[in-house]
C-alpha cells in the first residue's frame, strides 16, 4: 500500500465507517419492514384458514350434497373476495379441492401439497411460509396452513389459504426505494460534513509538519498555534514550540560557543606562534627564552584545559562519562586546590576564609571531583572583584559532605542565574569579566556532581555569589585499609 497523507487516510476511514453504518442500517430497516409484512399477513391469512377449516370440518360431518355445494360456493366467494387460493386436502396431503381468485371452486384437481407442507401440518397443527409449497409457481406467495380434527383430534384434513399479495409488496418495495433516497442524501451530507471535520483536524498537523520544513531549512524562529480546540494536538503544539525555543536558544549558543572556542584557541595558538617565531629568527634574545618558553607553557596548558572540558562536555553528552569511585580525603584534595591559586588570588589581593573539616572522607571519582571543584575555585577567581573575598566551607551533614565557595563581586543577574548550569551559556552581561571560557565549565560541574548522587545550587545577592554542592560521604574505613 502507498502512503498517504493522515488526512486522506482519516477521510476515508470516515467514508468507510460512515457506509458501512448505513449499509447496516439499511439491512436492518429492509429485514423489519419484510418480517413486520409477513407477519402482519400471516396473522390476516391465520383468521381466514381458521374460519375455513371449521367450515371444512362441518362439510366432512355431513353428507348433504346441498351442504357441499353450499361450502364450494362459500370458499370460491372467500377466496375471491380476500383474492387469496385455498386448498384443502385430505390427511396425506392430497388436494381435494381448490379455489382461485376468479371465484371458482373446483374438486380434486390432482395435485400435491408438498411434503415438508404436509409434515409441519402432521407435526404442529399449523403452517405459515413464504414458496410454492409444491402447488404453486410463485416463490414469493405467502402461505399459512392449519389441520382439520375430528371430535377424536384425529387429522381428517388439511386447509391452507395464500397469496401473493401485490400491495405488501409494493408498500415494501416503496419504503425501500425511500429508505435509499434517505440514505443518499443522508450519506452526501454525512461525507461532506466528514470532510470539512477531517480537513478542520489535519489542519494543525500541516501547519506543524511545515513549521518542520521550516526547522529543517534552518529557520528556528517559526512557531504553531496552541490553541486548536484538541486536547492533544495542543500538547502536541506545546511541545513542538518548547521544542523550537530551546533548538533557538541551543542554535544561539552553539554559534556562540564556536565563535568564542575560535577565539580562545586561536590567541593561545597566536600567542605561542608569536613566541615561537621570534626564537627562530631571532627577534626574541636568548636570555629572555626562559621567560617565555614559561608564557608558551602556560598557553600551551591553557588549550590543554579548554580541550579537556570539550571532551568531558561530549562525554557527558553520549553518558560515556565513568567514574571510579574510592574513598579520598575532600578536604586535602580542596586544600590542594587552593594552593595552586595562589599566585592569581596574591595578584588581586583576595581575602580567603576556610573552614574545611579535618579528614573529610568522601566516595568518589578523585580525578573527576578535582576538576569540578577546580573549575568552581578557578569560576569564584574569575569574577571576584579585586581585594574581594573568598570564603570556603565542607563538612559532615549526615551522610553527606556539604562544599560551598562565596565570593564577593559583580554578582549574577536574575535574568542568568537559571542558565548557569546550561552548556555553552555565558553570563556576559553580567559578568563581563569572562573572556576566557566556553560556557562548559559549570555545565560539566553540575554533571559531575549530578554522577556522584549530589545536588549542585548557585544562588546570587548582595554583590555576592555562592555555589554550593553535596557529596555522599565514605563509609567508615576498615583498620588496616588506606584512603587514596
Amino acid at each position: 500500500m502507498g502512503r498517504h497523507s493522515f488526512f486522506f487516510k482519516n477521510y476515508v476511514s470516515h467514508v468507510v465507517l460512515i457506509v458501512l453504518a448505513f449499509a447496516i442500517a439499511g439491512s436492518m430497516f429492509y429485514y423489519q419492514m419484510g418480517s413486520y409484512a409477513l407477519k402482519t399477513k400471516q396473522d390476516e391469512l391465520h383468521t381466514t384458514v381458521k374460519s375455513l377449516a371449521e367450515q371444512t370440518k362441518l362439510m366432512q360431518q355431513s353428507d348433504s350434497q346441498d351442504f357441499l355445494d353450499f361450502y364450494m360456493l362459500s370458499v370460491a366467494r372467500i377466496a375471491k373476495e380476500d383474492e387469496i387460493t385455498v386448498l384443502v386436502t385430505d390427511e396425506q396431503g392430497v388436494v381435494t379441492l381448490i379455489a382461485g381468485t376468479d371465484g371458482r371452486a373446483v374438486l380434486s384437481p390432482g395435485y400435491f401439497i408438498a411434503p415438508a407442507a404436509a409434515q409441519q401440518i402432521r407435526t404442529t397443527g399449523s403452517y405459515a411460509a413464504v414458496g410454492t409449497m409444491g402447488v404453486f409457481t410463485e416463490a414469493s406467495t405467502y402461505a399459512v396452513g392449519t389441520g382439520v380434527t375430528d371430535e377424536n383430534g384425529q387429522l381428517t384434513g388439511m386447509v391452507f389459504v395464500s397469496t401473493k399479495d401485490t400491495s405488501v409488496a409494493g408498500m415494501i418495495r416503496h419504503s425501500t426505494q425511500t429508505l435509499v433516497l434517505i440514505l443518499l442524501a443522508t450519506l452526501t451530507v454525512a461525507l461532506l460534513l466528514s470532510f470539512m471535520i477531517s480537513q478542520h483536524m489535519t489542519r494543525p498537523l500541516g501547519v506543524i509538519a511545515a513549521a518542520a520544513k521550516e526547522f529543517a531549512a534552518g529557520n528556528f524562529e517559526v512557531r504553531v498555534p496552541e490553541d486548536n480546540h484538541c486536547y492533544e494536538i495542543d500538547e502536541l503544539a506545546v511541545s513542538f514550540n518548547n521544542m523550537a525555543r530551546d533548538l533557538d536558544q541551543l542554535e544561539e549558543l552553539t554559534r556562540g560557543f564556536i565563535s568564542n572556542v575560535s577565539h580562545e584557541f586561536k590567541t593561545p595558538m597566536t600567542t605561542i606562534g608569536g613566541f615561537v617565531d621570534g626564537m627562530i629568527d631571532g627577534t626574541i634574545p636568548p636570555e629572555q627564552y626562559d621567560k617565555y618558553l614559561h608564557i608558551i607553557a602556560e598557553e600551551t596548558r591553557r588549550l590543554s584545559r579548554m580541550v579537556g572540558r570539550m571532551l568531558d562536555a561530549a562525554k557527558i553528552q553520549s553518558g560515556e562519562l565513568l567514574l571510579s569511585p574510592a574513598p579520598f580525603d575532600f578536604t586535602e584534595m580542596t586544600s590542594q586546590i587552593i594552593l595552586s591559586f595562589e599566585q592569581k588570588i596574591e595578584r588581586k589581593g583576595l581575602a580567603v576564609e576556610c573552614e574545611l573539616t579535618d579528614r573529610l572522607m568522601v566516595m568518589g571519582d578523585r580525578d573527576h571531583l578535582y576538576r569540578a571543584v577546580y573549575n568552581l575555585v578557578d569560576n569564584a577567581v574569575k569574577f571576584v572583584d579585586a581585594g574581594g573575598k573568598l570564603t570556603l566551607h565542607a563538612y559532615p551533614d549526615g551522610d553527606f559532605c556539604r562544599f560551598s565557595i562565596r565570593n564577593t563581586g559583580a554578582g549574577i543577574s536574575d535574568e542568568d542565574l537559571p542558565h548557569v548550569f546550561d552548556r555553552f551559556y555565558k553570563a556576559d552581561k553580567s559578568r563581563s569579566m569572562d573572556k576566557t571560557g566556553a560556557g562548559l565549565g559549570l555545565y560539566i560541574v553540575k554533571n559531575i556532581i549530578n554522577l556522584h548522587g549530589g545536588e549542585i545550587s548557585v544562588c546570587s545577592h548582595d554583590r555576592e555569589t555562592k555555589f554550593a554542592f553535596t557529596l555522599p560521604l565514605a563509609p567508615p574505613q576498615l583498620p588496616g585499609t588506606k584512603a587514596t
